[in-house]
């Protein structure tokens, strides 16, 4: 899979805190100067261990930096286990010509150290 990076390189993250998100299936939010909030579906892989994909003619892309912290609401396919809203990190923005994503961008999302940021939604 050949990419554009457009941000910091992807790095594959295995710590505890990214193991606490392996059951969650969707993440949801909201960015400044658009009505409606977004849901895209959470991917992992060796490059990166969390991302969603964004069309590349997306008008949320545009509203999308790298470093960008933002309150994110994490679902379950389980409608017993709460959703969770978490302080998530855009962590990278990388272009993808070719492939099963050509046409995409992966924004990476990292979630901080401390945990404090953990409540249900």
């Amino acid at each position: 899979m050949k990419s554009d990076a457009v941000t910091k390189s992807a790095q594959k993250q295995t710590g505890p805190k990214e193991q606490k998100f392996e059951k969650y299936r969707s993440v949801e939010f909201s960015v400044e100067g658009i009505e409606c909030p977004h849901q895209f579906r959470i991917w992992n892989s060796d490059v990166s261990s969390m991302f969603v994909l964004v069309k590349q003619n997306s008008e949320i892309l545009g509203r999308l930096k790298v470093g960008d912290v933002m309150k994110m609401k994490y679902y379950t396919d389980d409608s017993f286990c709460p959703t969770r809203l978490v302080d998530t990190e855009i962590s990278h923005i990388t272009r993808e010509d070719e492939g099963r994503f050509r046409g995409h961008y992966l924004i990476g999302l990292s979630i901080p150290d401390d945990g404090a940021s953990w409540k249900e939604a």
